[in-house]
């Protein structure tokens, strides 16, 4: 199995869209992402402006991908094909968005849902980041400092 880590183009936002409404968990379809106003023009804009997407690639084939918002300091998205889980791609993945981060910020942060069945929180946790609180409905608040 070969693992490529790449910055992400403008012509990669089908690529990113169809990995996001692939996923079993914290799924959205796209009528629902538009909804939250994450549309296919929104995520053209946000990489031609800087390079705040990764794409993890196996075997030529994109598998996940990684999201930022450089200004804000937050990790915008995060998400691997559901068959390509347990890899190791999720980890390689947070380790580019949270270098890029942490160029810009101390203190970084993630909302994700927070049910107790959601595997995400235990992986973030697994990775160093601290659930700070709830925020909207079931979501929670994750933050990580840069190490001393």
């Amino acid at each position: 199995m070969q693992v490529l880590i790449r910055a992400a183009t403008a012509d990669d936002v089908d690529t990113l869209c169809a990995i996001r409404t692939s996923v079993v968990q914290n799924h959205l379809s796209l009528e629902q992402m538009a909804e939250r106003g994450i549309t296919p023009p929104v995520l053209v804009d946000a990489l031609r402006q800087a390079p705040c997407a990764w794409i993890a690639e196996v075997d030529g084939q994109a598998a996940g991908f990684s999201m930022v918002d450089l200004d804000e300091g937050e990790v915008f998205a995060m998400f691997v094909l559901p068959t390509h889980e347990n890899l190791g791609l999720g980890r390689q993945l947070m380790a580019v968005a949270e270098a890029a981060l942490f160029e810009r910020h101390d203190r970084l942060y993630l909302v994700t849902d927070g049910r107790d069945e959601i595997r995400a929180n235990g992986f973030y946790q697994r990775l160093g980041w601290s659930n700070v609180g709830q925020v909207d409905g079931d979501d929670v608040r994750y933050e990580k400092s840069r190490a001393p």
